[in-house]
């Protein structure tokens, strides 16, 4: 009784009802959450802000929480303590996680261990928390989904953001031709850096001709789709016989003429890391840990944030004129 009366609290942003980026309240007396079995306590160092999470906020996304929830998914920090059978972590261990079962907005998070993977002393917290939605949807994408292979074109739409970045390096890494567009110079430049062969601007209204310019009369292998109800028909028109599109963001509807799939027997496919199997999430970690241990896996981290910040990235990460690496929370 003393042990459950003497239990602590810490900050963690909270959310009561479906809406805006102003319905995420920082509250500072959450209890901290306990490990049950197979689950390990992480003390948050940084955690990732994905798009994903500010459609879940406000309601329109095809999973909903059970309300009040925790936002957050990719955490980087130590583990602070582990349940019973788990074996793989102990108490100081640096990690970072795919996804949390209470949430990543927080000071403490709870994480299923099988979702947990060392953090190589290589990396900092910032750019652990940039490793495990990014990375994992861009190599799903790539390899799982997208069956890229070497030699192969890859045109990855917004590749400064945080899954762009993480697909143009492990594309690169793997032997394809990357291809990347950014709204601004500056995110072009980051692309560049980061393993594109050359970088589109997404603003120019000729961008499309640019790149069938520069692919020729073959078109484009595999193209990553942030956007897909923005660029999903002028995608079709960009492929390559056998070409395939992976859909791996979407903010809305969109029209296209199915013939144009026909006329290269060209794939629509989507990707959504939340079904991979066990097995393939584990391909994915040991994809990332080789290449950070290699040396080209290097998260950039973009915009940081104080936790009180937090309806300001989620305003930014939509509304912002052109991301350039992944925004993170501190702690």
């Amino acid at each position: 009784v003393a042990m459950a009366a003497a239990r602590r609290v810490m900050r963690a942003v909270r959310v009561f009802e479906f809406g805006g980026p102003e319905v995420l309240k920082l509250q500072s007396d959450v209890l901290v959450p306990v490990p049950k079995e197979n689950q390990v306590l992480i003390k948050v160092h940084a955690c990732g802000v994905n798009p994903v999470e500010t459609y879940i906020r406000s309601g329109t996304y095809a999973r909903k929480p059970a309300l009040p929830y925790t936002p957050g998914s990719d955490v980087s920090g130590v583990i602070e303590g582990v349940g019973e059978h788990v074996t793989a972590f102990k108490k100081g261990d640096r990690v970072f996680t795919l996804e949390t079962v209470s949430g990543g907005y927080a000071e403490y998070a709870v994480a299923a261990a099988n979702r947990v993977f060392p953090l190589p002393d290589k990396l900092d917290f910032r750019q652990g928390a940039a490793l495990g939605v990014p990375y994992f949807t861009a190599y799903r994408a790539l390899f799982q989904k997208g069956c890229a292979k070497a030699g192969e074109s890859v045109l990855v739409h917004g590749a400064s953001g945080g899954v762009g970045l993480a697909a143009c390096q492990i594309a690169r890494a793997c032997g394809l031709k990357v291809l990347g567009t950014a709204g601004t110079e500056e995110g072009m430049n980051v692309i560049l850096r980061n393993g594109a062969h050359q970088a589109f601007n997404h603003r120019d209204p000729n961008y499309i001709e640019r790149i069938k310019e520069c692919t020729g009369a073959g078109g484009v292998d595999i193209i990553i789709e942030m956007l897909s109800n923005v660029n999903l028909d002028a995608d079709l028109q960009l492929l390559a016989h056998a070409g395939r599109v992976m859909i791996v963001g979407s903010r809305g509807r969109i029209e296209i003429n199915p013939r144009d799939t026909m006329s290269k027997e060209s794939s629509i496919i989507g990707v959504s890391l939340f079904l991979a199997t066990e097995e393939e999430r584990h391909e994915c970690a040991t994809a990332i840990l080789d290449g950070i241990e290699a040396g080209w896996l290097k998260p950039v981290v973009g915009s940081e944030y104080p936790l009180e910040k937090v309806a300001k990235a989620h305003e930014d990460i939509i509304c912002s004129s052109g991301a350039r690496g992944k925004m993170v929370l501190l702690l």
